[in-house]
Formats: structure tokens, C-alpha cells, sequence
């Protein structure tokens, strides 16, 4: 039946898999949660929200009868989820994304006789992306209203460049959910590069050193709702974790009201616009959604009684959530401050590429920030980086050239004080991370560094990328360095081998961390160690480069 969607239990499935994945990072978008109150609640409003759209599709099953779960039409239970997350929703972030589900939810139903495919997603997200921003009286970029209409944008740009974005009534539902993934996907990394540039176009972002709570939410759902389709239990897209701002940091808060209030009014020729007045008269961050016999009212005041009364005559009020804020903000600046309270006089933080680097730079102490494969973080992600070091002095270990002004740049932005050892390489920083001492504050330590780097020389292994202008090596042969010498090239092998003992005259100890697609194991770089020399083998796992060597 070409006019619904494919089936109750396969919808069931998606929503289902969306809020699980929510749910596992809930804490976290808590813990980002600033704007427009650093009230901590943004996670558990945006899974309360999930939450009635899942009860709802229940609800509709027991009244259905599973016999019939395949026959339910797409106009009911659309209209009956989105409703259901209108009048589930929480504060601004839960109402917001009720308008999400409401925009796309109106565009699935206008189009009767169209097979949910990547053209259909992407006018959905369309309309949610407007729908969210015509809810909001005046849409704060940088937030999730700006992360979705960014995701929307993306999606409708590769629709172009799909070999497969319309699907006929008989399509297959494997095929059917495979292309919906790989769009949902790709809208994915669009909205984690759109989250990255909101401290970019939000103040109170940037000042608290993070990214947007609401805007992390809506990516980590999608990202949900795409595992749910791939099924067989696949991994959802990555989607980076991020920390929350020190309790010391600047943030925004709202120190006028009290109350964030909540409730559901029912009537009929209700015409939501023309109660927002009279609220905005009681309290700030008033919305007023829904249609003309069901509204959702937000709004936060001293005063809740008042706002509910601005409802007398209109309807009948009811789902009344009243939240004091001013606890919520406490408890918020209790939980960061008991997990992320300073324990060392200092710390150390590493831009690091490859999971094993990670685990190496970790085990040293240092916490680190995924990088990224060309080791390029942003100065928002290093500040945020900087500020979840449980220490109040941090020590930065770029390892890169390219990263140093930007570590250097996030060091002047940081109200705690940090030192930027201006590390060229991932070897190289974690050869200085060894020297880390949380006793010390972070100029001793970062001096300490400076002298273990003095006496260190460096190396690698890659393949080349493009062919020698001088003829000396093709596109994939073994390119050996020292520093940034070239003294080795050809077989992987022999390039190894040379570049070990260069770097192996007058030192004791080699270190070779191995990459991702190293074509050599242990056993074989073990048997390359000149007379004398011991190798420190590990694996690293960075992109690029077959190996990283070291040597004091």
C-alpha cells in the first residue's frame, strides 16, 4: 500500500532505536545544556519527548490488534505520534523537537500515494526545519533550529548526486531502508559539521567553551534512526563526544525567573499567537505551538498560576510541568563539579589521530581530542578539550604544526592557565607526555617536556601519495623519514629498516608505533632492531602513516 509507511512494527523499530541511542548519551547532552539556561535537563526533555512518540505507536498497536499492525495508514499514525510528542514535550528543547516531528509528520501526509524514500526524507526535514523555526520567536542561531535547517540543506544537495533517490510502490523494505540510511546518514555529518561552527554564531556557547545541547540531540537521534534501519545490529554513525563546560565558566543562565512551566491547553478555534503577549508579560523563552484545538505552552516565570490563567476561558489546561530551575542549575553545577572537579595541580591534554595513540596518551595521563585523520580540531573543540582536564593548569600537546595556533588561540581564550608545547608530532608528544607529573604545575611540566623533546628524534613510514618528481618512488611505495628528511624509499621493508637505524645510532631504544593498513606485523619490525637496539612496539592505529618511530 503505496500511501503508508512501510508497517507499524518497522516505524515501532525506528523510533525505538532513535531513543535508545538517545539514551545513551543523555547525560552527556545534559551536561552541554547552557542555552538559553544551563539547566542541565536538555537530554532528559528531548527523551521525554521520544518517549510519548514510542507510548503512542504502543498505543496504537493494543487498539489496532497486531493482526493489523501492517495495515494502520500513514495519515494516523503520523498525525497521532506527532501529536503525541506536542503534548509529551518539555521545555524548549522537548517542544522544539515536537515541531520537528510535527513539520516532517505534515509533509509525509501531504503526499498520499508517495513510498517514504530519500527525495520524501529530504522534503520532511524541509518542513520540520521551518516548522521548528516558525515556533520560535526569535530563533537563536547556533542552536538546534540551525542544525537541522543545515542537515535539511545537506540532504537536499546530495539528493542530486543519488543514483537511487526515488523508490516505485513495489520497492523492497531492505532497499527501501537502505537508501534512507545512507541519506539520514549523510545528514549526519552535515549536523556534526553544523554543530561545530555554532559557538562560531552563539555567544554563550563559545564563552562556556561548547557546543549545543539541543543541536547534539537531534544528530544523536538521526543517528539512532539510521542503526534502526541497518538493523542486525550496526553501530550507528559515529557521532563525537563532547564536554561540558567547567561550573567556573561564564554561562547563561536566567536569573529572572524561576519557574520553567509547562502545560497543554484543549479547546477549539484555539489561535496560539495570541496568547505569547500575555505570557512574554510574565516570564521569557515563551512558546506557544500546536493547532486550533491542541496547544503546548512553555514558558518560563515566577509566576504559574498566572500563566495558566492566561488560558481561562480558552480551554482546558492540563499535563502541568513545573520545574524549578535555580535547583536544576545547582544540581547541574554539583554533578560537573563532582566529575570534573580539579584533582591534579595539573594536567595535560593531546590532539591525537588513532585509537591505540589514545589509549597511549590516556594511560600517561593526558586526556585526549580526537583530531580527526589530518589532525585539524577547531579552536571551540580545543577550548572544550582544555576545560574537561581535571586540573586547573593544562599543558597542550598539538602534535602538529598545522594545530599549534589554534592551541595557542584557545589557550588565550581559557580562563584556566595553560602552556602549549608545541609538539610536531604524535610520536613526539607522546615521548613528552611521559614527563607529565600532576604535582607540577603546567610551566614545570611543560619545561620538562621541552627538555625531552631537545633530546628526541622522530620519524615515519607512509605510503606516498603521489609519484617522486624525481623518479624515486610511484603512488603507494614506502616512503621513509627522519624529521623531515626523506632517507628511505621503495619496498615497506627495507624502508623500515633504515629508517630504524638512523634513528637507532647512539640511542638504546626505538619506539615504532604501527598505523592503520601497516603491511608488517610485530614479529617481522621486531627482527629489524639493530645490535644493541631495543624496539617498543605498539599499534596505534593513525591514518596516513604506516609507522611513527622515536628515539632519545
Amino acid at each position: 500500500m503505496p500511501d503508508q509507511l512501510p508497517s507499524l512494527v518497522r516505524f515501532r523499530a525506528v523510533v525505538e532505536g532513535a531513543l535508545a541511542h538517545l539514551e545513551t548519551r543523555r547525560a552527556e547532552i545534559n551536561d552541554l545544556n547552557v542555552f538559553p539556561v544551563a539547566d542541565g535537563d536538555t537530554g532528559d526533555n528531548m527523551a521525554l519527548t521520544l518517549r510519548a512518540c514510542l507510548d503512542e505507536i504502543d498505543r496504537l498497536a493494543r487498539e489496532e490488534g497486531e493482526h493489523t499492525l501492517d495495515e494502520i495508514g500513514r495519515e494516523q499514525i503520523v498525525d497521532s505520534v506527532a501529536r503525541a510528542a506536542l503534548l509529551g514535550a518539555r521545555g524548549n528543547s522537548g517542544v522544539i523537537l515536537s515541531q520537528l516531528i510535527r513539520g516532517a509528520a505534515e509533509e509525509l501526509i501531504s503526499r498520499p500515494g508517495e513510498l517514504v524514500d530519500p527525495v520524501l526524507i529530504g522534503a520532511g526535514m524541509a518542513r520540520a526545519a521551518q516548522r521548528a523555526y516558525d515556533s520560535v520567536r526569535a530563533p537563536a542561531e547556533g542552536t538546534m533550529l540551525t542544525v537541522m535547517r543545515d542537515m535539511a540543506t545537506a540532504v537536499a544537495s546530495e539528493l542530486a548526486h543519488m543514483a537511487e533517490a526515488r523508490l516505485a510502490a513495489d520497492a523492497d523494505p531492505e532497499r527501501q531502508n537502505r537508501l534512507i540510511a545512507e541519506v539520514l546518514a549523510r545528514a549526519v555529518a552535515a549536523g556534526e559539521a553544523s554543530l561545530r561552527r555554532g559557538p562560531d554564531l552563539l555567544p554563550a556557547l563559545r564563552d562556556a567553551g561548547v557546543v549545543d545541547a539541543g543541536g547534539y540531540g537531534v544528530i544523536v537521534i538521526l543517528a539512532g534512526v539510521v542503526a534502526a534501519l541497518r538493523g542486525d545490529a550496526a553501530p550507528a554513525p559515529a557521532v563525537a563526544h563532547h564536554a561540558p563546560a567547567r561550573v567556573t565558566h561564564p554561562e547563561h543562565a536566567s536569573e529572572t525567573f524561576r519557574w520553567c512551566t509547562n502545560f497543554a491547553v484543549t479547546g477549539t478555534d484555539l489561535l496560539g499567537p495570541a496568547f505569547v503577549p500575555a505570557l512574554e508579560a510574565l516570564g521569557d523563552s515563551v512558546l506557544v505551538v500546536g493547532d486550533r484545538t491542541t496547544l503546548k505552552v512553555h514558558v518560563h516565570t515566577d509566576d504559574p498560576e498566572r500563566a495558566i490563567a492566561v488560558f481561562d476561558g480558552a480551554g482546558a489546561v492540563s499535563r502541568l510541568d513545573v520545574a524549578d530551575m535555580r535547583a536544576q542549575v545547582a544540581d547541574r553545577d554539583l554533578r560537573i563539579g563532582a566529575d570534573g572537579a580539579a584533582t591534579a595541580r595539573s594536567g595535560a591534554l593531546a590532539v591525537v589521530s588513532g585509537p591505540g595513540l589514545g589509549a597511549l596518551f590516556e594511560s600517561f595521563g593526558a586526556r585526549v581530542l580526537d583530531g580527526g585523520p589530518t589532525l585539524n580540531p577547531s579552536t571551540h573543540e580545543l577550548l572544550a578539550g582544555i576545560h574537561a582536564v581535571p586540573a586547573e593548569q593544562v599543558v597542550v600537546l598539538p602534535n602538529s604544526a598545522n594545530v599549534r595556533m589554534a592551541a595557542e588561540r584557545a589557550a588565550e581564550l581559557a580562563e584556566k592557565e595553560v602552556v602549549v608545547v608545541a609538539t610536531r608530532s604524535q610520536q613526539a608528544g607522546l615521548s613528552a607526555a611521559v614527563a607529565l607529573a600532576p604535582e607540577r604545575s603546567a610551566a614545570d611540566n611543560a619545561a620538562a617536556m621541552e627538555d625531552v623533546l631537545a633530546a628526541l628524534r622522530t620519524g615515519g613510514v607512509a605510503p606516498a601519495a603521489r609519484a617522486d618528481a624525481g623518479g624515486r618512488f610511484a603512488v603507494g611505495d614506502a616512503v621513509g623519514f627522519v624529521e623531515d628528511e626523506i632517507v628511505a624509499w621503495g619496498e615497506a621493508e627495507p624502508t623500515l629498516e633504515a629508517v630504524i637505524t638512523e634513528l637507532g645510532e647512539g640511542a638504546e631504544l626505538v619506539t615504532v608505533i604501527s598505523g592503520a593498513g601497516a603491511p608488517l606485523g610485530d614479529a617481522r619490525i621486531a627482527a629489524l632492531a639493530p645490535a644493541g637496539v631495543e624496539l617498543e612496539l605498539s599499534d596505534g592505529g593513525q591514518p596516513g602513516w604506516w609507522w611513527l618511530l622515536s628515539a632519545e
